[in-house]
Formats: C-alpha cells, sequence, structure tokens
C-alpha cells in the first residue's frame, strides 16, 4: 500500500477542528453523481465543480472511474466509484472483480454495498467474508474501502451487526446509505455508527444532506465525510434540492 493510502487510512476517522467554516466543510464532502443517465458532460461538470470548490472527492458508477481521474488530475480531488450499487446483491466474487477493475482505472477510494439480505438476517460471518474480500482487493491496489450498511433497510441492530463486520473486516469507514433505497443520513444513526465502530473508523453520512445546516448536523454527529449532490448549495449556505 503507498504511503498516500496508509495515511489516508490512518486519518480516516478524523475530523477537521474547524467545523462551521464551509471551507473546511467542502472537505468533508464527496461530490456524488450515481444516476444511471448521467452523460460525460455532466460528469465533467460535477469533476470541474470540485476542483473549484475543493471537495474531498468525485463519486461517480464505474464506467467513469478513467474519465474522472483525468479530469481530476493536478486538482487535489479523489476519484471515487462504487461497488456492487445500488442493490449489494451480487455475489462477492463480482464484487471483487468489480472494486480491481475501478481500482486499476484509477479509483482511488471505493463504496461498497454490503449484503442488506445477510445483515437482515444477522448473519455477521456472511457480512465480513463479503467486506474482507472486497477490502483486501481495494487495500491491495493502495485505495480506501467504505462499506454502505443501508441505514434505511436495518434496524438499530442489524446496523450495529453491519458496523462490527465493517471494522471486523477491516474497512476503512462505514456508510449510511446508497440514496437509492428509501431514507437517507439521520443524526441518529450517524451517532449510532461512530459509537459502534469507534474514534478511528470514517463514518459517512449520504443521502438527503441537502444543506450547511444538514452537514453540521451529521459532523456533530459523527460524519467525517458527507456524500453529497448539493456540495455546492451546502457550501454556499443554501438548500439544495437532490434527493441524493
Amino acid at each position: 500500500m503507498s504511503n498516500e493510502a496508509t495515511a489516508a487510512r490512518a486519518s480516516a476517522g478524523s475530523a477537521p477542528a474547524a467545523r462551521d467554516s464551509t471551507a473546511t466543510i467542502a472537505s468533508y464532502i464527496d461530490h456524488t453523481l450515481l444516476k444511471p443517465e448521467a452523460s460525460e458532460a455532466e460528469i465533467l461538470k460535477v469533476c470541474a465543480e470540485a476542483a473549484e470548490y475543493g471537495f474531498k472527492s468525485v463519486c461517480v458508477n464505474p464506467i467513469w472511474v478513467k474519465t474522472v481521474k483525468t479530469a481530476l488530475k493536478g486538482s487535489g480531488v479523489l476519484t471515487c466509484s462504487v461497488v456492487g450499487f445500488p442493490l449489494g446483491a451480487t455475489p462477492t466474487d463480482v464484487k471483487e472483480f468489480e472494486a480491481r477493475g475501478a481500482v486499476l482505472d484509477g479509483a482511488e477510494e471505493i463504496d461498497m454495498v454490503i449484503s442488506i439480505a445477510a445483515a437482515r438476517a444477522s448473519d455477521k460471518g456472511a457480512l465480513v467474508d463479503d467486506i474482507a474480500a472486497v477490502a483486501e482487493v481495494v487495500h491491495e491496489g493502495g485505495a480506501i474501502l467504505k462499506v454502505i450498511i443501508e441505514t434505511a433497510l436495518l434496524d438499530d441492530a442489524q446496523k450495529v451487526l453491519a458496523c462490527e463486520a465493517a471494522v471486523e473486516a477491516g474497512a476503512d469507514f462505514v456508510k449510511t446509505s446508497t440514496g437509492f433505497n428509501g431514507g437517507g443520513a439521520t443524526a441518529a444513526d450517524v451517532a449510532l455508527m461512530r459509537r459502534t465502530v469507534g474514534p478511528d473508523l470514517g463514518v459517512k453520512a449520504s443521502g438527503g444532506v441537502r444543506s450547511l445546516a444538514d452537514a453540521q448536523a451529521m459532523i456533530a454527529a459523527g460524519a467525517t465525510r458527507i456524500g453529497a449532490s448539493s456540495g455546492i448549495a451546502i457550501v454556499k449556505g443554501e438548500q439544495g434540492s437532490s434527493a441524493y
């Protein structure tokens, strides 16, 4: 693993101190465009916005990783992609293959969806196996792994189980939601996830974070990353309209 990736993993759970600054808020944001119909022009626009505002990453579907990596070159903004998205209902070896391809294409961060059926069945072993296999591929490529537990589909005990599995499997972050399966981030869920994973793992709040107040509430609850397609509205103190 590269020194840069090692440093990124070590600081995954750490948050900048100046939490009220909109410039600091920008550094939390994964500027996101995961709509299946997104065009190349729309992807490039998101990249330009991320570079302008200093967002942490641009998060896109795997087919756009090479485009984003090229567009962001020299900007300091990371390239992020998704695996098993948005349902998580793909075999582990397929998730491994997808993750390896995205990392080879230039993704520095991978957001994978867990097996939600396994979480609802309280099958921790299956969750650990699924996450660990992807974590190994991602880390071999010098990238970091965020694990989407899809909080809207789980009760609190299942959320805790999924977070514990992510820790045991060697993930770098846990993440609330895809934004595609109903619900979204809540401060209560973020706080629960933070209590479960402890201070060192990252916690990403995504889904329905549309304003500066929303983002600040998530950070106060323990989030160290925000996934949003309303990033510009957030840093401007405006109200975004996107569902994600």
